[in-house]
């Protein structure tokens, strides 16, 4: 716990988690982040996805002025995204982003047409700007996709080969070297920060981290190649913690301009239903409006923004 004068900020405990935490009815609460997902705030002693140690509040005279949830996976030792922030007191809010010992990513979830409804517009940039003023800059703002069986499975182009990923560390540097080719030309807004902060192998080595973090097999992810045996990318069907999910599409720079990325896409639809997905998450930035356009083109509809700040 770490109080001033006229603020407490501190972590919750099982007990009390759940009636504290929603015990703050701040303004839009309900029309921006996890509650988009039909997600309550529920502890993983009660079957949920959030962990009490990881919540943190400001309390003023006792009452909930100001709070953050802080998520990570089943198996994380400690958060991966700050993914819940409302507040009533906006100083209180800064102090608390401050005083909480994690600083990851925090990804506001928005309805698609945000800035269009002016309640909505009005929560997301009140968001932003205490984030601002603890430390957070924004980074990007993205896409998020879900698809369904109602919106059709797009038919495979039949231009590529697609290859599993061979076993063991062989495996591994073969798609380190695909994605290092990759993101030596990208537009991508994480990849970019990652070079900036340690070149093309930390970007290539972020992803592939990303990829073992998912529960899901290696054995789906698939290497791209046209019918003469030239390399064009990579697809990583994945599951997350919430689903499956689009895990990542790339195509090497020398392939660029022939729409592969939009046979890789149908490539990795199509693996996913196969293994039973009913609904499949993706994203992408919106700056990247190649990819955006291909995942119109697949039917893909934008379920959601999310705006990313670190």
């Amino acid at each position: 716990m770490i109080s001033s004068t006229s603020t407490v900020v501190r972590a919750l405990v099982q007990d009390e988690a759940r009636e504290l935490f929603t015990s703050l009815s701040a303004p839009g609460s309900d029309l921006l982040g996890p509650p988009l997902l039909g997600r309550p705030y529920t502890t993983v002693a009660e079957g949920g996805q959030y962990r009490p140690e990881w919540t943190w509040v400001a309390l003023r005279d006792g009452e909930v002025v100001a709070r953050a949830a802080f998520w990570g996976g089943p198996d994380d030792t400690e958060p991966v995204v700050l993914d819940w922030f409302d507040f009533t007191d906006r100083d209180a809010a800064v102090e608390l982003l401050r005083r909480a010992p994690f600083h990851v990513e925090y990804e506001l979830m928005l309805p698609p047409h945000w800035r269009e409804r002016d309640e909505v517009r009005a929560a997301a940039e009140a968001r932003v700007e205490a984030a601002g003023a603890a430390g957070y800059a924004f980074l990007v703002e993205r896409f998020r996709y879900a698809w369904t069986p109602e919106c059709g499975l797009p038919e495979r182009p039949g231009r590529l080969e697609f290859r599993p990923v061979p076993d063991g560390s062989a495996g591994e540097e073969a798609v380190l070297d695909v994605l290092r080719r990759v993101h030596s030309v990208t537009l991508d807004a994480h990849a970019r920060r990652a070079i900036a902060e340690g070149g093309v192998e930390q970007a290539a080595r972020e992803e592939l981290d990303f990829f073992l973090w998912c529960p899901s097999p290696r054995a789906w992810w698939r290497l791209a190649y046209t019918p003469d045996g030239e390399p064009v990318g990579i697809q990583v069907p994945a599951r997350n913690p919430s689903g499956p999910c689009v895990g990542f599409i790339g195509v090497v720079p020398e392939q660029r301009g022939h729409g592969y990325a939009y046979d890789l896409l149908v490539e990795c639809t199509h693996q996913l239903v196969a293994e039973g997905a009913e609904s499949i998450a993706a994203a992408t930035d919106v700056t990247n409006t190649p990819m955006a356009a291909h995942f119109a083109r697949a039917g893909y509809p934008v379920v959601q923004h999310r705006v990313c700040l670190g």
